[in-house]
């Protein structure tokens, strides 16, 4: 079993795991935030591989319903921050099982899901709101990694500089957010219903901040989708005052943003925008790689808009009805 914790490893671990291997396709396996923090990797792969097949999947449904394609060809990236998470332990054991390559991401290199793994890649968690993206980091450097070592990837150097770009942005960003956060919890904090929407990389963002942080952390009922959806179904819900938080990508999927905003302002929805652009993306990574860490910085900025509302209707982001509380 291999085990690594900083980024500079990630190159030389991918080249031993697939070493005298064909590498086919790539799986992206966890549950709730630790398997959207994965869908910037998937995206990743999704849009540069010419050959290499890429997927998301929660882990019960990938345990429960196991693609024939997991096998000695696979790769499985598993996460949890914990590693206790049993629907992604199992998923980690079935995978090992087919003969795939195993990678887990966690936290807690001794924990149950790294039992069948491959290699563990450990990941910060505590600390600054930079510190908190680590696990997102890893997963897009460990599919860059997968990609350049079976097919070719040119912007690779890149991907490794805009990592090291990126984090000083996200501390800056984050110790100057008290207005437009502070502004989001007063004028949300009794909202009935929350809609969040983006697109591009940053559509599991979207689905985790709904979720997670607003039905599991704050118990306010909250619906997502892909903007691209917004106008076939979702745009019947907009009217005065309901309210909305839009993601904004600074990539190419932008102009389906734009065009929602400008339907969402057109009614007068209770809108709030957070645009990658108004924190200067893209002065802060290659324009190259620039889609790609949209997540990455929004993800952040996300995480204070939280806090503060958590602060703003007393009710701690740790809170729960059920979790840990019962069996389930």
């Amino acid at each position: 079993m291999l085990q690594i914790s900083q980024i500079d490893e990630i190159k030389g671990l991918i080249r031993q795991l697939i070493a005298n291997r064909t590498v086919r396709s790539v799986y992206f396996v966890g549950c709730g935030a630790s398997r959207s923090d994965l869908y910037p990797a998937c995206y990743l792969l999704s849009a540069k591989a010419r050959y290499l097949r890429s997927s998301l999947h929660t882990a019960n449904e990938f345990v429960l319903a196991t693609m024939d394609a997991v096998d000695e060809s696979a790769v499985v990236i598993t996460c949890s921050l914990s590693g206790t998470t049993p629907e992604t332990v199992k998923a980690t054991s079935v995978a090992k099982a087919r003969g795939a390559v195993t990678i887990t991401l966690t936290n807690d290199p001794t924990s149950p899901m790294t039992k069948d793994a491959d290699a563990i890649v450990t990941f910060e968690w505590k600390g600054a709101y930079s510190v908190k993206e680590d696990k997102t980091i890893k997963a897009l450097l460990l599919a860059a990694e997968l990609l350049d070592q079976t097919e070719g990837y040119r912007d690779l150097p890149l991907m490794y500089q805009a990592v090291r770009q990126i984090l000083p942005v996200i501390d800056k960003v984050t110790a100057d957010l008290s207005e437009p956060a502070g502004k989001f919890a007063k004028d949300y904090r009794d909202m009935p219903l929350l809609y969040v929407t983006s697109s591009g990389s940053m559509q599991e963002l979207a689905w985790s901040f709904a979720a997670c942080l607003m039905m599991e952390m704050q118990w306010i009922p909250a619906s997502t989708y892909n903007v691209g959806d917004f106008f076939h179904g979702p745009f019947e819900m907009v009217d005065k005052d309901v309210p909305y938080l839009l993601l904004m990508n600074d990539g190419p999927t932008r102009p389906m943003d734009e065009r929602a905003k400008t339907f969402l302002l057109r009614f007068e929805a209770k809108l709030t925008v957070v645009d990658a652009r108004d924190y200067h993306l893209d002065e802060a990574v290659p324009a190259e790689v620039k889609d790609f860490f949209n997540p990455v910085l929004l993800g952040a900025i996300l995480r204070v808009y939280a806090e503060r509302l958590s602060e703003e209707r007393e009710h701690p982001l740790s809170q729960r009805r059920y979790m840990w509380k019962m069996e389930y």
